[in-house]
């Protein structure tokens, strides 16, 4: 059985013996791995990495609008919606996600890319804080700027399954430390339906579908399901969203990938910790629905050596009977 069947089957729920691994490198950790493996891409076939995570395509903000932003304008809701986006179907743009998918395809891996949301991608326009202002005072402004973005992100995440991705993978952070970052009420009425577009078109294709927030997302997890997530990354134990909840009660929805916390367990100089910790989780999820993976990108203060040993370790894990 190669990766792509592998992580296929563990997302369907069925119950395999191995464990699929990956993990978030590239960010802040490629030098100090290619002083070692040669390339993070040496050090993804060292430890017989699963899954490829794949960025890349077009992005949706016209040339006029990104001026402005990084010229520190404040951008209101009306400005977005006097500029028509980026067009998604010019396939060029699309040449690196391909040159990706060979790399990765020829080792089997299993592959998801990399899109925007509808909510995170807005704070680099917005601001955070004008974000979450306009939410409340501009509510049909901000559903109409919604919508748009989640019609250009199906187009988008379409393009993409019809290059051959295994996955769109979508980065939509909504949570804080202890709750969402807006209502629940909010959620329902803004957010969800316009993920629902996307998803709704993901599945038209037969293609899996994940979803990225940090935070503390708990109150959301009812309306994941309806949307129709398969995998939720990283379903964060250290924002209070614990493994138990996730095995009781949403278990038979939706996968989890993650299981290695970089804001509380990697990069500390802990070895011990990071044992237990791996011990831990593996002991929980194991022929779960799971893909390990880091709950994020590893930080630079993580040295090489400390993550040889987890993934030594993790990989030990992932095989045993």
């Amino acid at each position: 059985m190669n990766s792509t069947e592998l992580v296929t089957r563990v997302l369907k729920g069925e119950p395999m013996k191995r464990t699929p691994i990956y993990g978030w490198l590239k960010a802040n950790m490629s030098e100090q791995i290619a002083a070692r493996f040669g390339s993070v891409e040496n050090f993804e076939d060292e430890y017989e990495f699963d899954v490829a995570h794949l960025f890349g395509g077009p992005g949706h903000i016209p040339e006029d609008m990104l001026k402005r932003i990084y010229a520190h304008e404040t951008i209101t809701p009306e400005m977005v919606l006097d500029s028509p986006y980026n067009d998604p179907n010019i396939m060029s743009d699309y040449d690196d996600v391909v040159r990706q998918l060979k790399h990765h395809k020829s080792r089997d891996r299993f592959c998801y890319l990399n899109t925007n949301g509808i909510f995170e991608c807005l704070n680099f326009v917005f601001g955070i804080e004008n974000h979450l202002m306009y939410m409340a005072l501009y509510p049909d402004e901000m559903k109409e700027i919604y919508r748009r973005q989640a019609e250009w992100n199906r187009q988008f995440a379409l393009n993409a399954i019809e290059l051959g991705v295994d996955m769109i993978h979508i980065s939509d952070d909504w949570g804080a430390q202890n709750a969402l970052l807006f209502s629940p009420a909010m959620f329902r009425d803004m957010i969800l339906p316009n993920h629902k577009i996307i998803a709704d078109g993901v599945k038209s294709r037969g293609c899996f579908l994940s979803l990225h927030s940090d935070g503390n997302i708990t109150q959301a997890l009812d309306g994941i399901c309806e949307i129709g997530y398969d995998v939720i990354h990283p379903f964060q134990e250290s924002a209070g969203m614990s493994y138990q909840l996730y095995l009781d009660k949403y278990a038979d929805k939706f996968g989890i990938m993650g299981g290695l916390c970089v804001q509380t367990t990697l990069g500390f100089g802990d070895y011990d910790r990071v044992e237990r910790e791996l011990r831990r989780v593996f002991s929980l999820l194991k022929e779960k629905r799971w893909i390990f993976c880091t709950t994020h990108f590893v930080q630079d203060h993580c040295s090489v050596d400390e993550l040889v040993f987890a993934y030594d370790l993790a990989r030990k894990l992932a095989r045993e009977e």
